[in-house]
Protein backbone atom coordinates (compact mmCIF):
# COMPACT_ATOMS: atom_id res chain seq x y z
CA UNK A 1 0.00 0.00 0.00
CA UNK A 2 2.67 2.52 1.05
CA UNK A 3 4.75 1.69 -2.00
CA UNK A 4 1.75 2.52 -4.19
CA UNK A 5 1.23 5.81 -2.34
CA UNK A 6 4.89 6.73 -2.81
CA UNK A 7 4.77 5.87 -6.52
CA UNK A 8 1.57 7.90 -6.86
CA UNK A 9 3.16 10.92 -5.16
CA UNK A 10 6.34 10.74 -7.25
CA UNK A 11 4.40 10.17 -10.47
CA UNK A 12 2.15 13.10 -9.62
CA UNK A 13 5.08 15.38 -8.80
CA UNK A 14 6.72 14.58 -12.14
CA UNK A 15 3.44 15.33 -13.91
CA UNK A 16 3.14 18.54 -11.89
CA UNK A 17 6.31 19.97 -13.45
CA UNK A 18 5.54 18.75 -16.99
CA UNK A 19 4.00 20.76 -19.86
CA UNK A 20 0.61 19.26 -18.92
CA UNK A 21 0.06 21.84 -16.15
CA UNK A 22 0.54 24.90 -18.38
CA UNK A 23 -3.19 25.63 -18.91
CA UNK A 24 -3.95 25.98 -15.19
CA UNK A 25 -0.84 27.88 -14.07
CA UNK A 26 -2.23 31.39 -14.74
CA UNK A 27 -5.44 30.55 -12.92
CA UNK A 28 -3.83 29.26 -9.73
CA UNK A 29 -1.43 32.22 -9.70
CA UNK A 30 -4.22 34.79 -9.87
CA UNK A 31 -6.34 32.73 -7.47
CA UNK A 32 -3.61 33.32 -4.91
CA UNK A 33 -2.81 36.93 -5.77
CA UNK A 34 -6.33 38.32 -6.26
CA UNK A 35 -7.91 39.26 -2.94
CA UNK A 36 -11.51 38.29 -2.38
CA UNK A 37 -14.10 41.05 -2.48
CA UNK A 38 -15.12 39.97 0.99
CA UNK A 39 -11.65 40.52 2.40
CA UNK A 40 -11.62 44.33 2.49
CA UNK A 41 -14.92 45.51 3.95
CA UNK A 42 -15.13 49.24 4.65
CA UNK A 43 -14.23 50.39 8.13
CA UNK A 44 -12.32 47.28 9.11
CA UNK A 45 -10.15 47.59 12.24
CA UNK A 46 -6.65 46.29 12.90
CA UNK A 47 -7.79 43.04 14.52
CA UNK A 48 -10.19 42.37 11.69
CA UNK A 49 -7.45 43.00 9.12
CA UNK A 50 -5.16 40.51 10.87
CA UNK A 51 -7.88 37.86 10.88
CA UNK A 52 -8.60 38.55 7.23
CA UNK A 53 -4.90 38.19 6.37
CA UNK A 54 -4.91 34.70 7.84
CA UNK A 55 -8.04 33.85 5.85
CA UNK A 56 -6.49 35.28 2.71
CA UNK A 57 -3.36 33.19 3.19
CA UNK A 58 -5.51 30.07 3.23
CA UNK A 59 -7.11 30.82 -0.13
CA UNK A 60 -4.41 29.02 -2.22
CA UNK A 61 -4.91 25.93 -0.03
CA UNK A 62 -8.66 26.11 -0.65
CA UNK A 63 -8.13 26.23 -4.42
CA UNK A 64 -5.79 23.21 -4.39
CA UNK A 65 -8.03 21.28 -1.96
CA UNK A 66 -10.97 21.76 -4.29
CA UNK A 67 -8.85 20.67 -7.26
CA UNK A 68 -7.62 17.51 -5.49
CA UNK A 69 -11.13 16.56 -4.36
CA UNK A 70 -12.72 17.17 -7.75
CA UNK A 71 -9.96 15.42 -9.74
CA UNK A 72 -10.03 12.39 -7.42
CA UNK A 73 -13.80 11.95 -7.35
CA UNK A 74 -14.42 12.43 -11.04
CA UNK A 75 -11.39 10.42 -12.16
CA UNK A 76 -12.68 7.46 -10.16
CA UNK A 77 -16.44 7.89 -10.58
CA UNK A 78 -16.95 10.28 -13.51
CA UNK A 79 -17.39 7.69 -16.26
CA UNK A 80 -19.67 5.55 -14.07
CA UNK A 81 -21.88 8.54 -13.19
CA UNK A 82 -22.11 9.67 -16.81
CA UNK A 83 -23.09 6.18 -17.95
CA UNK A 84 -25.60 5.70 -15.11
CA UNK A 85 -27.30 9.05 -15.74
CA UNK A 86 -27.07 8.76 -19.54
CA UNK A 87 -25.30 12.13 -19.80
CA UNK A 88 -23.17 13.39 -22.69
CA UNK A 89 -19.54 12.22 -22.56
CA UNK A 90 -18.29 15.82 -22.47
CA UNK A 91 -20.58 17.00 -19.64
CA UNK A 92 -17.86 17.20 -16.95
CA UNK A 93 -15.64 19.32 -19.19
CA UNK A 94 -18.57 21.63 -19.94
CA UNK A 95 -19.37 22.01 -16.22
CA UNK A 96 -15.71 22.81 -15.53
CA UNK A 97 -15.69 25.49 -18.24
CA UNK A 98 -18.86 27.03 -16.82
CA UNK A 99 -17.38 27.11 -13.31
CA UNK A 100 -14.15 28.68 -14.57
CA UNK A 101 -16.10 31.30 -16.53
CA UNK A 102 -18.34 32.17 -13.58
CA UNK A 103 -15.36 32.53 -11.23
CA UNK A 104 -13.63 34.71 -13.83
CA UNK A 105 -16.70 36.93 -14.04
CA UNK A 106 -16.87 37.11 -10.24
CA UNK A 107 -13.39 38.63 -10.16
CA UNK A 108 -14.66 41.34 -12.49
CA UNK A 109 -17.99 41.77 -10.67
CA UNK A 110 -17.55 41.83 -6.84
CA UNK A 111 -21.30 41.50 -6.24
CA UNK A 112 -21.30 38.19 -8.13
CA UNK A 113 -18.37 36.92 -6.03
CA UNK A 114 -20.15 37.76 -2.79
CA UNK A 115 -23.17 35.85 -4.09
CA UNK A 116 -21.03 32.82 -4.92
CA UNK A 117 -19.32 32.84 -1.53
CA UNK A 118 -22.54 32.84 0.49
CA UNK A 119 -22.89 29.02 0.44
CA UNK A 120 -19.53 28.83 2.21
CA UNK A 121 -20.46 31.33 4.93
CA UNK A 122 -20.05 30.45 8.58
CA UNK A 123 -23.68 30.21 9.54
CA UNK A 124 -23.40 31.02 13.31
CA UNK A 125 -21.53 34.30 12.69
CA UNK A 126 -23.23 35.06 9.37
CA UNK A 127 -19.72 36.00 8.15
CA UNK A 128 -18.76 35.28 4.56
CA UNK A 129 -15.78 32.95 4.21
CA UNK A 130 -13.65 34.17 1.32
CA UNK A 131 -12.05 30.74 0.97
CA UNK A 132 -15.34 29.45 -0.45
CA UNK A 133 -14.76 31.02 -3.84
CA UNK A 134 -11.28 29.52 -3.98
CA UNK A 135 -12.60 26.07 -3.12
CA UNK A 136 -15.30 26.38 -5.79
CA UNK A 137 -12.69 27.43 -8.33
CA UNK A 138 -10.62 24.37 -7.40
CA UNK A 139 -13.63 22.11 -7.93
CA UNK A 140 -14.05 23.53 -11.42
CA UNK A 141 -10.35 23.21 -12.25
CA UNK A 142 -10.45 19.55 -11.21
CA UNK A 143 -12.84 18.89 -14.10
CA UNK A 144 -10.51 20.59 -16.58
CA UNK A 145 -7.14 19.40 -15.27
CA UNK A 146 -5.88 16.69 -17.65
CA UNK A 147 -2.46 15.40 -16.54
CA UNK A 148 -0.26 13.53 -19.01
CA UNK A 149 -1.43 9.94 -19.10
CA UNK A 150 1.14 7.46 -17.83
CA UNK A 151 1.00 4.00 -16.25
CA UNK A 152 -0.42 5.35 -12.97
CA UNK A 153 -3.36 7.07 -14.65
CA UNK A 154 -3.84 4.03 -16.89
CA UNK A 155 -4.13 1.77 -13.86
CA UNK A 156 -6.61 4.16 -12.23
CA UNK A 157 -8.67 4.51 -15.41
CA UNK A 158 -8.90 0.76 -16.01
CA UNK A 159 -9.94 0.17 -12.42
CA UNK A 160 -12.59 2.91 -12.58
CA UNK A 161 -13.95 1.72 -15.94
CA UNK A 162 -14.40 -1.79 -14.58
CA UNK A 163 -15.88 -0.67 -11.26
CA UNK A 164 -12.94 -2.20 -9.35
CA UNK A 165 -12.38 0.74 -7.00
CA UNK A 166 -10.76 -0.49 -3.82
CA UNK A 167 -8.68 1.04 -1.06
CA UNK A 168 -5.46 0.74 -3.10
CA UNK A 169 -6.98 2.47 -6.13
CA UNK A 170 -8.37 5.33 -4.02
CA UNK A 171 -5.04 5.74 -2.19
CA UNK A 172 -3.13 5.78 -5.47
CA UNK A 173 -5.51 8.35 -6.98
CA UNK A 174 -5.37 10.67 -3.98
CA UNK A 175 -1.56 10.38 -3.81
CA UNK A 176 -1.24 11.12 -7.52
CA UNK A 177 -3.60 14.11 -7.25
CA UNK A 178 -1.68 15.53 -4.28
CA UNK A 179 1.66 15.04 -6.03
CA UNK A 180 0.42 16.58 -9.28
CA UNK A 181 -1.04 19.64 -7.53
CA UNK A 182 1.85 20.30 -5.12
CA UNK A 183 3.72 22.43 -7.70
CA UNK A 184 0.46 24.28 -8.36
CA UNK A 185 0.16 25.05 -4.65
CA UNK A 186 3.67 26.54 -4.71
CA UNK A 187 2.62 28.71 -7.64
CA UNK A 188 -0.59 29.82 -5.86
CA UNK A 189 1.31 30.65 -2.66
CA UNK A 190 3.80 32.66 -4.70
CA UNK A 191 0.91 34.67 -6.09
CA UNK A 192 -0.44 35.23 -2.57
CA UNK A 193 2.93 36.34 -1.18
CA UNK A 194 3.45 38.62 -4.15
CA UNK A 195 0.12 40.31 -3.56
CA UNK A 196 0.90 40.83 0.13
CA UNK A 197 4.47 42.10 -0.18
CA UNK A 198 4.61 43.99 -3.44
CA UNK A 199 3.25 47.49 -3.09
CA UNK A 200 1.75 47.52 -6.59
CA UNK A 201 -0.46 44.54 -5.82
CA UNK A 202 -1.62 46.02 -2.52
CA UNK A 203 -2.50 49.36 -4.07
CA UNK A 204 -4.06 47.98 -7.24
CA UNK A 205 -6.05 45.03 -5.95
CA UNK A 206 -9.04 45.85 -8.16
CA UNK A 207 -6.87 45.90 -11.27
CA UNK A 208 -5.16 42.63 -10.28
CA UNK A 209 -8.57 41.04 -9.74
CA UNK A 210 -9.73 42.31 -13.12
CA UNK A 211 -6.65 40.92 -14.85
CA UNK A 212 -7.19 37.58 -13.07
CA UNK A 213 -10.82 37.52 -14.20
CA UNK A 214 -9.86 38.24 -17.80
CA UNK A 215 -7.18 35.53 -17.69
CA UNK A 216 -9.70 32.97 -16.43
CA UNK A 217 -12.24 33.91 -19.10
CA UNK A 218 -9.58 33.72 -21.81
CA UNK A 219 -8.47 30.34 -20.49
CA UNK A 220 -12.08 29.09 -20.59
CA UNK A 221 -12.32 30.13 -24.24
CA UNK A 222 -8.91 28.60 -25.02
CA UNK A 223 -9.84 25.32 -23.34
CA UNK A 224 -13.15 25.22 -25.20
CA UNK A 225 -11.25 25.38 -28.49
CA UNK A 226 -8.44 23.14 -27.15
CA UNK A 227 -5.80 25.80 -27.83
CA UNK A 228 -3.47 24.88 -24.92
CA UNK A 229 -2.84 21.47 -26.49
CA UNK A 230 -1.10 23.23 -29.39
CA UNK A 231 1.50 24.67 -26.98
CA UNK A 232 1.78 21.35 -25.14
CA UNK A 233 2.47 19.50 -28.39
CA UNK A 234 5.06 22.09 -29.43
CA UNK A 235 7.05 21.85 -26.20
CA UNK A 236 9.12 18.70 -25.65
CA UNK A 237 7.78 16.35 -22.98
CA UNK A 238 10.92 16.66 -20.89
CA UNK A 239 9.52 14.55 -18.05
CA UNK A 240 8.35 11.54 -20.08
CA UNK A 241 11.41 9.33 -19.54
CA UNK A 242 11.49 9.99 -15.79
CA UNK A 243 7.73 9.50 -15.52
CA UNK A 244 7.87 6.11 -17.23
CA UNK A 245 10.81 5.02 -15.06
CA UNK A 246 8.95 5.83 -11.85
CA UNK A 247 5.46 4.72 -12.89
CA UNK A 248 6.36 1.46 -14.65
CA UNK A 249 6.90 -0.20 -11.30
CA UNK A 250 5.68 -3.79 -10.75
CA UNK A 251 3.15 -2.51 -8.19
CA UNK A 252 1.42 -0.39 -10.86
CA UNK A 253 1.27 -3.26 -13.32
CA UNK A 254 -0.14 -5.49 -10.59
CA UNK A 255 -2.83 -2.94 -9.69
CA UNK A 256 -3.76 -2.45 -13.36
CA UNK A 257 -4.22 -6.19 -13.80
CA UNK A 258 -6.06 -6.58 -10.50
CA UNK A 259 -8.83 -4.36 -11.85
CA UNK A 260 -9.58 -6.97 -14.50
CA UNK A 261 -11.76 -9.92 -13.53
CA UNK A 262 -11.64 -11.09 -9.93
CA UNK A 263 -9.26 -12.69 -7.47
CA UNK A 264 -9.98 -16.18 -8.82
CA UNK A 265 -8.08 -15.57 -12.07
CA UNK A 266 -4.93 -13.84 -10.77
CA UNK A 267 -2.81 -16.91 -11.58
CA UNK A 268 -3.06 -15.82 -15.24
CA UNK A 269 -0.52 -13.11 -14.41
CA UNK A 270 2.11 -15.84 -13.98
CA UNK A 271 1.95 -16.67 -17.69
CA UNK A 272 1.88 -13.21 -19.26
CA UNK A 273 5.60 -13.22 -20.00
CA UNK A 274 5.82 -16.79 -21.38
CA UNK A 275 8.04 -16.05 -24.37
CA UNK A 276 9.84 -19.40 -24.42
CA UNK A 277 6.71 -21.28 -25.48
CA UNK A 278 6.49 -23.78 -22.61
CA UNK A 279 3.45 -25.16 -20.81
CA UNK A 280 2.81 -23.55 -17.44
CA UNK A 281 0.19 -23.74 -14.72
CA UNK A 282 -1.80 -20.53 -15.22
CA UNK A 283 -4.80 -21.48 -13.08
CA UNK A 284 -8.35 -22.48 -14.03
CA UNK A 285 -9.87 -20.97 -17.14
CA UNK A 286 -12.42 -18.22 -16.56
CA UNK A 287 -15.92 -18.75 -17.95
CA UNK A 288 -17.48 -17.08 -20.97
CA UNK A 289 -19.59 -14.33 -19.39
CA UNK A 290 -22.24 -11.91 -20.68
CA UNK A 291 -21.91 -13.19 -24.23
CA UNK A 292 -24.53 -11.45 -26.36
CA UNK A 293 -24.60 -14.04 -29.12
CA UNK A 294 -22.81 -16.98 -30.70
CA UNK A 295 -21.87 -17.54 -34.33
CA UNK A 296 -21.23 -20.98 -35.85
CA UNK A 297 -22.32 -22.64 -32.61
CA UNK A 298 -24.88 -22.89 -29.86
CA UNK A 299 -23.77 -21.31 -26.54
CA UNK A 300 -20.67 -22.93 -25.05
CA UNK A 301 -19.26 -23.04 -21.53
CA UNK A 302 -15.77 -23.86 -20.33
CA UNK A 303 -17.26 -26.46 -18.02
CA UNK A 304 -18.94 -28.14 -20.99
CA UNK A 305 -15.68 -28.13 -22.98
CA UNK A 306 -13.72 -30.12 -20.39
CA UNK A 307 -12.17 -33.14 -22.02
CA UNK A 308 -11.13 -31.09 -25.02
CA UNK A 309 -8.10 -28.92 -25.60
CA UNK A 310 -9.43 -25.36 -26.10
CA UNK A 311 -7.80 -22.40 -27.84
CA UNK A 312 -9.50 -19.09 -26.95
CA UNK A 313 -8.61 -16.36 -29.46
CA UNK A 314 -9.51 -12.77 -28.61
CA UNK A 315 -9.94 -10.68 -31.74
CA UNK A 316 -11.82 -7.78 -33.31
CA UNK A 317 -12.56 -7.72 -36.99
CA UNK A 318 -11.05 -4.35 -38.08
CA UNK A 319 -7.73 -5.00 -36.32
CA UNK A 320 -4.98 -5.68 -38.88
CA UNK A 321 -2.99 -7.65 -36.30
CA UNK A 322 -6.00 -9.91 -35.75
CA UNK A 323 -6.53 -10.30 -39.48
CA UNK A 324 -2.96 -11.50 -39.93
CA UNK A 325 -3.42 -14.10 -37.18
CA UNK A 326 -6.78 -15.48 -38.41
CA UNK A 327 -5.31 -17.77 -41.14
CA UNK A 328 -3.14 -19.46 -38.49
CA UNK A 329 -6.09 -19.96 -36.14
CA UNK A 330 -8.17 -21.38 -38.99
CA UNK A 331 -5.34 -23.73 -39.94
CA UNK A 332 -5.06 -25.04 -36.37
CA UNK A 333 -8.81 -25.64 -36.25
CA UNK A 334 -8.82 -27.47 -39.59
CA UNK A 335 -5.85 -29.67 -38.66
CA UNK A 336 -6.65 -30.61 -35.08
CA UNK A 337 -10.42 -30.41 -34.57
CA UNK A 338 -10.83 -34.12 -35.22
CA UNK A 339 -8.07 -34.86 -32.71
CA UNK A 340 -9.89 -33.04 -29.88
CA UNK A 341 -9.12 -29.32 -30.34
CA UNK A 342 -11.86 -26.72 -29.97
CA UNK A 343 -11.25 -23.11 -31.02
CA UNK A 344 -13.41 -20.29 -29.67
CA UNK A 345 -12.97 -16.83 -31.15
CA UNK A 346 -14.06 -14.20 -28.63
CA UNK A 347 -14.90 -11.04 -30.54
CA UNK A 348 -14.38 -8.09 -28.17
CA UNK A 349 -14.93 -4.71 -29.89
CA UNK A 350 -12.41 -1.90 -29.92
CA UNK A 351 -14.70 0.55 -31.76
CA UNK A 352 -18.43 1.10 -31.36
CA UNK A 353 -19.20 -0.11 -34.90
CA UNK A 354 -17.64 -3.47 -34.00
CA UNK A 355 -20.48 -4.02 -31.52
CA UNK A 356 -22.95 -4.49 -34.36
CA UNK A 357 -23.75 -8.20 -34.62
CA UNK A 358 -24.44 -7.91 -38.33
CA UNK A 359 -20.98 -6.45 -38.92
CA UNK A 360 -19.37 -9.27 -36.93
CA UNK A 361 -21.37 -11.89 -38.83
CA UNK A 362 -20.36 -10.38 -42.15
CA UNK A 363 -16.68 -10.23 -41.14
CA UNK A 364 -16.76 -13.80 -39.80
CA UNK A 365 -18.08 -15.07 -43.13
CA UNK A 366 -15.69 -12.87 -45.09
CA UNK A 367 -12.68 -14.29 -43.26
CA UNK A 368 -13.95 -17.84 -43.74
CA UNK A 369 -14.14 -18.51 -40.00
CA UNK A 370 -16.07 -21.69 -39.23
CA UNK A 371 -15.15 -22.20 -35.56
CA UNK A 372 -17.45 -20.82 -32.79
CA UNK A 373 -17.36 -17.05 -32.25
CA UNK A 374 -18.62 -15.44 -29.03
CA UNK A 375 -19.77 -11.82 -29.19
CA UNK A 376 -18.29 -10.18 -26.09
CA UNK A 377 -19.69 -6.65 -26.47
CA UNK A 378 -19.63 -5.96 -22.72
CA UNK A 379 -15.94 -7.03 -22.52
CA UNK A 380 -16.78 -9.26 -19.54
CA UNK A 381 -14.95 -12.31 -20.89
CA UNK A 382 -12.08 -10.12 -22.11
CA UNK A 383 -11.70 -8.79 -18.56
CA UNK A 384 -12.16 -12.19 -16.90
CA UNK A 385 -9.13 -13.43 -18.82
CA UNK A 386 -7.24 -10.32 -17.61
CA UNK A 387 -6.57 -9.50 -21.23
CA UNK A 388 -5.37 -6.13 -22.56
CA UNK A 389 -4.47 -7.01 -26.16
CA UNK A 390 -5.84 -7.79 -29.61
CA UNK A 391 -5.15 -10.50 -30.64
CA UNK A 392 -4.46 -12.76 -27.67
CA UNK A 393 -4.44 -16.56 -27.53
CA UNK A 394 -5.14 -18.67 -24.42
CA UNK A 395 -4.48 -22.42 -24.57
CA UNK A 396 -6.48 -24.55 -22.11
CA UNK A 397 -5.89 -28.23 -21.39
CA UNK A 398 -8.52 -30.96 -21.17
CA UNK A 399 -8.93 -30.45 -17.40
CA UNK A 400 -9.84 -26.76 -17.83
CA UNK A 401 -6.49 -25.29 -16.78
CA UNK A 402 -4.90 -22.42 -18.74
CA UNK A 403 -1.43 -23.63 -19.77
CA UNK A 404 -0.17 -20.96 -22.17
CA UNK A 405 -1.05 -17.51 -23.44
CA UNK A 406 0.33 -15.37 -26.24
CA UNK A 407 -0.33 -11.64 -26.34
CA UNK A 408 -0.20 -10.18 -29.83
CA UNK A 409 0.81 -11.75 -33.10
CA UNK A 410 3.43 -14.35 -33.89
CA UNK A 411 4.83 -17.49 -32.27
CA UNK A 412 2.34 -19.63 -34.21
CA UNK A 413 4.79 -22.53 -34.39
CA UNK A 414 5.13 -22.50 -30.59
CA UNK A 415 1.36 -22.44 -30.19
CA UNK A 416 0.94 -25.38 -32.54
CA UNK A 417 3.66 -27.36 -30.77
CA UNK A 418 1.88 -26.86 -27.42
CA UNK A 419 -1.48 -27.79 -28.95
CA UNK A 420 0.07 -31.09 -30.09
CA UNK A 421 1.51 -31.72 -26.61
CA UNK A 422 -1.81 -31.13 -24.87
CA UNK A 423 -3.72 -33.30 -27.36
CA UNK A 424 -1.29 -36.15 -26.78
CA UNK A 425 -1.64 -35.74 -23.01
CA UNK A 426 -5.43 -35.76 -23.26
CA UNK A 427 -5.56 -38.69 -25.71
CA UNK A 428 -2.40 -40.79 -25.56
CA UNK A 429 -1.70 -42.37 -28.92
CA UNK A 430 -3.91 -39.95 -30.88
CA UNK A 431 -2.91 -39.64 -34.53
CA UNK A 432 -1.86 -36.10 -35.37
CA UNK A 433 -1.26 -34.56 -38.81
CA UNK A 434 2.03 -33.01 -39.79
CA UNK A 435 2.63 -29.48 -38.44
CA UNK A 436 1.39 -26.59 -40.55
CA UNK A 437 3.60 -24.64 -42.92
CA UNK A 438 1.87 -21.26 -43.14
CA UNK A 439 4.43 -18.43 -43.21
CA UNK A 440 4.45 -16.06 -40.23
CA UNK A 441 3.86 -12.56 -41.63
CA UNK A 442 4.12 -10.76 -38.30
CA UNK A 443 6.12 -7.52 -38.79
CA UNK A 444 9.42 -7.75 -36.93
CA UNK A 445 11.07 -4.47 -37.95
CA UNK A 446 10.83 -2.04 -35.03
CA UNK A 447 10.90 0.89 -37.46
CA UNK A 448 7.39 0.09 -38.70
CA UNK A 449 4.95 2.88 -37.78
CA UNK A 450 2.53 1.97 -35.00
CA UNK A 451 -1.23 1.97 -35.38
CA UNK A 452 -2.50 5.54 -35.68
CA UNK A 453 -6.00 6.32 -34.38
CA UNK A 454 -7.99 9.25 -35.79
CA UNK A 455 -10.12 9.79 -32.68
CA UNK A 456 -10.08 12.89 -30.50
CA UNK A 457 -8.71 11.00 -27.50
CA UNK A 458 -5.86 9.25 -29.33
CA UNK A 459 -5.02 11.57 -32.22
CA UNK A 460 -2.99 14.10 -30.16
CA UNK A 461 -0.32 11.40 -29.67
CA UNK A 462 0.44 11.36 -33.42
CA UNK A 463 -0.88 14.76 -34.53
CA UNK A 464 1.71 16.71 -36.54
CA UNK A 465 3.37 19.70 -34.79
CA UNK A 466 2.21 23.01 -36.19
CA UNK A 467 -1.15 21.65 -37.37
CA UNK A 468 -4.30 23.59 -36.35
CA UNK A 469 -5.76 22.56 -32.98
CA UNK A 470 -8.29 19.74 -33.03
CA UNK A 471 -11.94 20.66 -32.48
CA UNK A 472 -14.14 18.15 -30.68
CA UNK A 473 -17.39 17.16 -32.43
CA UNK A 474 -17.44 20.37 -34.46
CA UNK A 475 -17.05 20.79 -38.19
CA UNK A 476 -13.80 22.73 -38.47
CA UNK A 477 -11.37 23.82 -41.18
CA UNK A 478 -7.83 22.43 -41.08
CA UNK A 479 -4.68 22.91 -43.13
CA UNK A 480 -1.53 20.89 -43.59
CA UNK A 481 1.52 22.20 -41.68
CA UNK A 482 4.78 22.87 -43.48
CA UNK A 483 6.09 19.39 -42.66
CA UNK A 484 4.61 16.13 -41.36
CA UNK A 485 7.30 13.97 -39.68
CA UNK A 486 7.45 10.19 -39.83
CA UNK A 487 4.73 8.65 -37.67
CA UNK A 488 2.63 11.83 -37.66
CA UNK A 489 -0.64 12.75 -39.36
CA UNK A 490 -2.40 16.02 -40.29
CA UNK A 491 -5.73 17.13 -41.76
CA UNK A 492 -6.62 19.48 -44.59
CA UNK A 493 -10.03 20.84 -45.50
CA UNK A 494 -13.09 20.31 -43.32
CA UNK A 495 -13.30 17.56 -40.69
CA UNK A 496 -15.44 16.60 -37.70
CA UNK A 497 -13.46 14.68 -35.07
CA UNK A 498 -15.15 12.77 -32.25
CA UNK A 499 -14.02 10.26 -29.66
CA UNK A 500 -14.03 7.40 -32.16
CA UNK A 501 -13.37 8.67 -35.69
CA UNK A 502 -12.88 11.61 -38.04
CA UNK A 503 -15.61 12.40 -40.59
CA UNK A 504 -14.61 14.09 -43.85
CA UNK A 505 -16.24 17.30 -45.06
CA UNK A 506 -15.66 19.47 -48.15
CA UNK A 507 -12.04 19.41 -49.34
CA UNK A 508 -11.01 16.81 -46.77
CA UNK A 509 -7.46 15.48 -46.98
CA UNK A 510 -4.97 13.57 -44.84
CA UNK A 511 -1.18 13.75 -44.93
CA UNK A 512 0.62 10.85 -43.25
CA UNK A 513 4.30 10.23 -42.61
CA UNK A 514 4.99 6.51 -42.28
CA UNK A 515 7.50 3.67 -42.38
CA UNK A 516 6.02 0.33 -43.47
CA UNK A 517 5.72 -2.22 -46.24
CA UNK A 518 2.00 -1.53 -46.50
CA UNK A 519 -0.49 0.97 -45.14
CA UNK A 520 -4.15 0.39 -44.37
CA UNK A 521 -7.06 2.55 -43.23
CA UNK A 522 -10.37 1.61 -41.60
CA UNK A 523 -13.07 3.48 -43.51
CA UNK A 524 -16.86 3.60 -43.65
CA UNK A 525 -19.53 5.36 -45.67
CA UNK A 526 -20.10 5.89 -49.38
CA UNK A 527 -17.53 7.63 -51.58
CA UNK A 528 -13.97 7.48 -52.84
CA UNK A 529 -10.45 7.95 -51.52
CA UNK A 530 -7.68 9.18 -53.81
CA UNK A 531 -4.25 7.90 -52.73
CA UNK A 532 -1.14 9.86 -53.76
CA UNK A 533 2.47 9.03 -52.93
CA UNK A 534 5.70 10.97 -53.42
CA UNK A 535 7.31 8.35 -55.68
CA UNK A 536 5.90 9.78 -58.92
CA UNK A 537 3.30 7.07 -59.43
CA UNK A 538 -0.12 8.26 -60.66
CA UNK A 539 -2.80 8.63 -57.94
CA UNK A 540 -5.15 5.69 -57.47
CA UNK A 541 -8.77 5.83 -56.36
CA UNK A 542 -10.46 3.43 -53.94
CA UNK A 543 -14.22 3.03 -53.70
CA UNK A 544 -15.55 2.88 -50.15
CA UNK A 545 -18.98 1.44 -49.49
CA UNK A 546 -20.90 0.30 -46.42
CA UNK A 547 -19.93 -0.43 -42.84
CA UNK A 548 -16.40 0.10 -41.51
CA UNK A 549 -13.80 -2.08 -43.16
CA UNK A 550 -10.05 -2.19 -43.69
CA UNK A 551 -8.77 -0.79 -47.01
CA UNK A 552 -5.25 -1.36 -48.33
CA UNK A 553 -3.71 1.96 -49.40
CA UNK A 554 -0.13 1.10 -50.37
CA UNK A 555 1.99 -2.02 -50.75
CA UNK A 556 5.76 -2.28 -51.33
CA UNK A 557 8.04 -5.34 -51.21
CA UNK A 558 10.44 -3.71 -48.75
CA UNK A 559 10.15 -1.36 -45.80
CA UNK A 560 9.51 2.13 -47.15
CA UNK A 561 9.62 5.55 -45.49
CA UNK A 562 7.57 8.25 -47.14
CA UNK A 563 4.45 10.38 -47.11
CA UNK A 564 0.94 9.51 -48.11
CA UNK A 565 -1.64 12.06 -49.21
CA UNK A 566 -5.33 11.13 -49.21
CA UNK A 567 -8.33 13.02 -50.60
CA UNK A 568 -11.67 11.81 -49.22
CA UNK A 569 -15.26 12.31 -50.33
CA UNK A 570 -17.45 14.24 -47.87
CA UNK A 571 -19.19 11.94 -45.43
CA UNK A 572 -16.53 9.23 -45.32
CA UNK A 573 -15.51 8.15 -41.83
CA UNK A 574 -11.86 7.36 -41.06
CA UNK A 575 -11.01 5.38 -37.91
CA UNK A 576 -7.39 4.26 -37.81
CA UNK A 577 -4.28 3.58 -39.89
CA UNK A 578 -2.53 0.24 -39.52
CA UNK A 579 0.81 -0.83 -40.94
CA UNK A 580 2.56 -4.03 -42.02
Amino acid sequence: MWTLVLIGLLGGLITGVSPCILPVLPVVFFAGSAKSAAESPPGGGGTQVAVQAKVRNRRPYAVIAGLVLSFTVFTLLGSLLIKALNLPDDILRIVGLVVLSVVGLSLLIPALERLLEKPFAKLPQRQVNPNGGGFGLGLGLGLLYVPCAGPVLTAITIAAANGKIGVETVALTVAFAIGATAPLLVFALAGAKLSERVKFFRKNNKKVRAVGGVVMLLLAVALYFDLPSLLQRTLPNYTQALQEKVENAPEISKLRLSSLGDASNQALDNCADNTEGQLRDCGPSPEFENIEGWLNSSPLTMAGLKGKVVLVDFWTYSCINCQRSIPHIKDLYARYQSAGLEVVGVHTPEFAFERDKGNVESATKGFGITYPVAIDNKTSTFNNFRNQYWPARYLIDATGQVRYLKLGEGAYDKTENLVRQLLQQARPGVALPNPGELPDTTPTDQRTTRETYLSYGELPKTYAPGAPPLQLEKQAAYRFPMTVPDGKVAFDGTWTVDYEKATAGPGAGILLGYTAKSTNLVLAGEGTVTVSTEDGQPPRTLTVSGTPNLYRLTQTPDLHTGQLRLTLSPGLQAYSFTFD
